[in-house]
């Protein structure tokens, strides 16, 4: 008995994939594939890179560890100490409330605000393109189900089977009118604005 129930637990699983579930094999291959068209996505935008662009990525990633802030906790609290005279033989030249060094770091924040700028910038102009891609994908997509709707509603018939078509049916099988779509998000936009 318990042999049969094994049986039918392994034929049931078989049958499983083959009602079109995805192997463990296929549904890798099928992850891999994406991760590779993602990152040859990024790997074009990376090579479209202006000199600026790969030197403030570069600066970015350089100035956005915990090494860069050590870096600077160590500096400050050097020129502190010098700059109070608890380090003999070294003259103080910035005397408190240290103006000097008010200055370098004020020219440090805006370099360094300019430099994730310019990253984030670059950024932006790739999550807009890939919000463009989506979008036309979605866009054919929304296509191909409502072909397929339409298909299917036709074969439906051609078999005689009782036509039940309900409203949300009918609303389904009429094509995505995209500035209908657009003109409501801006509408609703504007009102939450107010």
């Amino acid at each position: 008995m318990a042999g049969k129930s094994r049986k039918r637990k392994t034929n049931h699983t078989k049958n499983h994939h083959k009602l079109g579930h995805l192997s463990p094999i296929v549904h890798k291959k099928l992850l891999d594939e994406r991760r590779e068209r993602i990152s040859s996505f990024k790997a074009k935008m990376d090579q479209r890179r202006t000199m600026t662009d790969k030197l403030a990525d570069l600066l970015t990633t350089s100035f956005g560890t915990v090494w860069f802030f050590a870096l600077n906790t160590m500096w400050f609290g050097l020129w502190m100490l010098i700059n109070i005279g608890t380090i003999p033989g070294i003259a103080v030249f910035d005397p408190f409330p240290y103006g000097l060094l008010t200055m370098i770091v004020s020219l440090e924040a805006i370099f360094l605000s300019i430099i994730v700028l310019i990253s984030q910038n670059r950024a932006a102009r790739i999550a807009d393109l890939r919000e463009e891609i989506d979008l036309q994908i979605n866009v054919k997509a929304e296509q191909e189900i409502t072909k397929l709707l339409i298909i299917l509603d036709r074969i439906h018939d051609h078999l005689g089977l009782p036509a039940d078509d309900d409203e949300e049916l009918m609303m389904m099988k009429q094509k995505t009118d995209l500035d209908e779509i657009e003109k409501e998000i801006s509408e609703d936009m504007a009102n939450k604005r107010r």
